[in-house]
């Protein structure tokens, strides 16, 4: 009977996280995407200003917006992006997921803004994804020294990363167990 709740519980989560825009047609899901990305670069100025000189100097960015469930000891997230070659102004579509171990309960709504400093780390997250299972978990630093930036987290050499929740800036990043990938039915043309 507990199995059962369980799953069931696990299914209505799932379901309210990743189809609710099933319907929409790849032109309409790259257009939120778009919007998306514009709204989240808008909150992140706003919570953050000097991420605005990162992402302006950067050889391309990349937006996430992600919900994240806990249920009793698995954590999964998955989530959908674009991803912006500063010099070209190319975007490429993107999709994530995540999945882990953590004891609780819950539902986290969150976007993820990467910043890419040379076209070789752009280009790798394209080419490649991204797969964050190399214990990516880092504390934002507060100003910038030694080459940080003020609320962002070094995850890779010439990769920043910022993380916003409905609270504002996450003072922690963990993107441990994620893999960022391009969403083939969104590039088509």
């Amino acid at each position: 009977m507990k199995f059962r709740i369980f799953v069931s519980t696990l299914a209505v989560i799932l379901l309210a996280g990743g189809l609710a825009s099933a319907k929409d047609t790849p032109v309409q899901k790259r257009e939120k995407s778009r919007k998306m990305a514009a709204q989240t670069l808008d909150d992140l100025y706003k919570l953050q200003p000097t991420s605005r000189e990162l992402i302006k100097k950067s050889a391309g960015y990349a937006v996430f917006s992600n919900i994240g469930t806990n249920l009793l000891l698995l954590s999964t997230a998955r989530g959908a992006g674009i991803a912006v070659n500063s010099k070209t102004k190319q975007d490429t579509f993107m999709k994530m997921i995540s999945a882990g171990a953590g004891l609780g309960v819950g539902v986290k709504d969150y976007r993820v803004v990467f910043a890419f400093e040379t076209e070789k780390a752009l280009s790798s997250f394209l080419d490649s994804g991204w797969d964050g299972s190399a214990q990516a978990d880092a504390a934002a630093k507060s100003g910038k020294s030694g080459g940080a930036y003020s609320g962002a987290a070094s995850v890779a050499p010439g990769v920043w990363v910022y993380q916003i929740t409905k609270k504002g800036l996450a003072l922690q990043l963990t993107l441990q167990g994620t893999k960022y990938y391009k969403d083939d039915d969104l590039n088509k043309p």
